[in-house]
């Protein structure tokens, strides 16, 4: 094993301030939306196993006891110091924390006081237009406000992230919109908002129905321009899918000052590593995966290490709701990490010293170069 001695979250959320049963735990372990088939658990994945090995321990039980056990002392704990005991167990020195997500979840203040940590905040883009139309009565006005909130949020922000325009918004062009295609898009999503706002009055779609987010991709595609402009990091939230549909939109931002860091690609990971390694402005994610894959982490870490270039390879845990993660992210990445460089080391492929400093750089060093960590003011 080789020793992390620092380690940047360049992408996770908050966690919970309520207390969980079973069945509400259990479906925060999953990776989709669903239920477990009849009679069995999301505990039988490999999330589920990793946290049974890693977390019981900090909470004063042996590794891998029953859920139940886990569960009935965490209440015992109860929230606020089951999180810390956690949360500071994970030898993360930074958390860069995705503030996007519906539901009662710790913000990056709570998160650097129960962990010790410092951390700062990424924007992600979808919400922030919600949060401009809720307030703006015309398309010109929508779009003035849109502006100068992602400009105002830049000031701040270490980074901005999408998760929606991936998908919706860059397979059929890549480029930046055309004004008059902006106003359209707007204007139709606009009036969709106030017409759900309209039904909901009338009690047509129900008390406190939302509103829907932005999802034409000429909208989306504007979101990300206008991140672009401000000179940001822009993280791209892939899930399922494939990065292959980013080159076009990796090689029309070349070259304007703002880096793309695509998150969450497993399984399809190699094409990421594959892009990183084309594009200077282009990073990938190494980190999420080993929270999914488990025990077979180190294997999935590998391959992502085939591709792409040490220095474009950065860790995160994609933690949410769930302190449990943000430990299960952190120590399967580094277990992987050394892991593999260790195993290179042993076979005399790699030096110690080379080793230690291609783990520090994932771990951290690019993480700290690519959002200007050590420039944030303190």
């Amino acid at each position: 094993m080789l020793p992390v001695a620092d380690l940047v979250d360049q992408h996770c959320h908050g966690v919970l301030r309520t207390e969980l049963g079973l069945g509400t735990f259990e479906a925060r372990l999953a990776t989709a939306a669903g239920t477990p088939a009849p009679g069995t658990t999301f505990f039988d994945t490999q999330t589920g196993f990793a946290v049974r090995r890693w977390c019981p321990p900090l909470l004063g039980l042996e590794p891998h006891c029953p859920p139940a056990r886990y569960l009935a002392r965490r209440r015992e704990l109860g929230v606020a110091e089951t999180g810390r005991r956690l949360l500071r167990a994970t030898g993360v020195s930074t958390c860069l924390v995705d503030t996007g997500l519906p539901g009662d979840l710790t913000g990056p203040a709570e998160i650097a006081a129960a962990a010790g940590v410092d951390a700062g905040e990424i924007v992600r883009l979808e919400p922030l237009a919600e949060r401009v139309a809720d307030t703006s009565a015309t398309v010109g006005s929508f779009l003035a406000d849109l502006a100068a909130a992602v400009h105002t949020a830049a000031a701040s922000a270490v980074a901005f992230t999408s998760a929606a325009a991936v998908r919706h918004g860059l397979a059929a062009d890549p480029g930046p919109p055309w004004p008059g295609e902006v106003r359209g898009a707007a204007g139709r999503w606009l009036a969709g908002r106030a017409a759900e706002r309209r039904a909901a009055r009338s009690g047509a779609g129900g008390p406190g129905t939302p509103c829907a987010a932005p999802d034409d991709p000429v909208l989306l595609r504007h979101l990300l321009w206008t991140a672009i402009a401000c000179g940001r990091p822009l993280q791209l939230q892939l899930r399922s899918t494939d990065p292959r549909r980013m080159a076009g939109f990796a090689a029309a931002t070349a070259g304007l000052g703002s880096d793309l860091v695509l998150l969450h690609s497993y399984p399809h990971h190699r094409y990421a590593a594959q892009l990183a390694s084309i594009h200077p402005h282009v990073y990938a994610d190494a980190g999420a995966a080993p929270t999914r894959t488990g025990a077979r982490a180190a294997a999935v870490l590998a391959e992502v290490l085939e591709l792409a270039p040490f220095g474009k390879l950065l860790f995160s845990s994609g933690a949410q709701g769930l302190p449990e993660l943000h430990v299960v992210g952190a120590r399967q990445f580094c277990e992987a990490l050394g892991r593999v460089l260790g195993g290179w080391v042993a076979d005399g492929a790699w030096s110690r010293t080379d080793a230690m400093r291609v783990a520090a750089m994932i771990a951290s060093g690019n993480a700290r170069r690519v959002y200007g960590l050590d420039r944030r003011p303190a």
